[in-house]
């Protein structure tokens, strides 16, 4: 009998699956995944964060989630939510760890085995958005992802860069691999795009600017905007605080505002298509 585990998965009542992907490591993937999925919350929609980086959750500190517990029902685990609304639910390794500290030292097969875990027996119930936060780069947990994800059509993927030429030239690479796999590029933000001095609120280009918009526009793929280094933004994340109501009026809340808004107005396009 053909396998059909896509009717069981609790992935039926997501209407939207977005995959944020990075070239290389430490461009602020899950920042942006992070913040990403507090705005799609705070716009009243009902939102779940899935953290795939087995080998560097950073999403249960960046959301005040690592003291919580994972619990499972009959249909499997439980996502630990933000607030007694339950409209913002977490799934991470990071709540399976005895502590921080403690490395995910596991060979391919278990990774994989564990990540379509992730994919299908998290319950999530009815979902606006999912957002998948994945380990940087190309690997086999990225192909993981993407073949557990086939059966339930993924909106498409976030591509996440920095300014830097080194950064974008491995962006290059996510977007071929994109292709390859046949998820749909959603678009290109350009993370760290200036730093917003936290005395004067003036902005100065560290990194340079404009890799990102300059790449998405040589690849014909969506440029979704910049999000500017901002010391508020790592301190919240660090101290697990919501930086987007504390700083509701900074450069980088508007960004992701912006961002999300245009995501949700392409998502509905993209439901009145099909």
């Amino acid at each position: 009998m053909e396998d059909s585990s896509e009717d069981k998965s609790s992935l039926r009542s997501v209407q939207h699956v977005i995959l944020v992907l990075s070239g290389k490591g430490g461009v602020g993937k899950s920042t942006v995944a992070s913040q990403l999925a507090c705005t799609l919350y705070k716009m009243g929609m009902k939102v779940g964060l899935l953290d795939v980086d087995l080998c560097g959750p950073s999403i249960p500190r960046m959301m005040k989630l690592e003291a919580a517990n994972v619990h499972q029902c009959s249909d499997g685990w439980v996502p630990v939510y933000t607030s007694s609304d339950q409209r913002l639910g977490v799934m991470s390794i990071g709540f399976l760890l005895s502590n921080r500290d403690e490395a995910v030292v596991w060979r391919g097969p278990k990774k994989n085995s564990m990540i379509k875990q992730f994919i299908t027996d998290v319950c999530w119930g009815n979902l606006d958005y999912l957002i998948i936060d994945t380990p940087p780069g190309t690997s086999d947990e990225h192909i993981t992802v993407v073949e557990s994800l086939k059966h339930f059509n993924p909106d498409g993927a976030i591509l996440v860069t920095t300014p830097q030429e080194v950064s974008v030239n491995d962006v290059r690479r996510e977007l071929s691999f994109c292709h390859k796999t046949e998820v749909p590029v959603l678009g290109i933000i350009e993370n760290m795009s200036g730093f917003i001095c936290p005395h004067c609120s003036e902005c100065s280009n560290v990194f340079s600017s404009g890799g990102g918009e300059a790449l998405a526009k040589q690849c014909g793929v969506p440029f979704l905007g910049c999000i500017p280094l901002d010391p508020n933004l790592a301190k919240c994340l660090e101290e697990g605080e919501d930086f987007l109501q504390s700083f509701l009026e900074s450069e980088a809340s508007k960004s992701f505002n912006k961002i999300v808004t245009d995501l949700v107005y392409l998502g509905g396009r993209m439901n009145t298509s099909n």
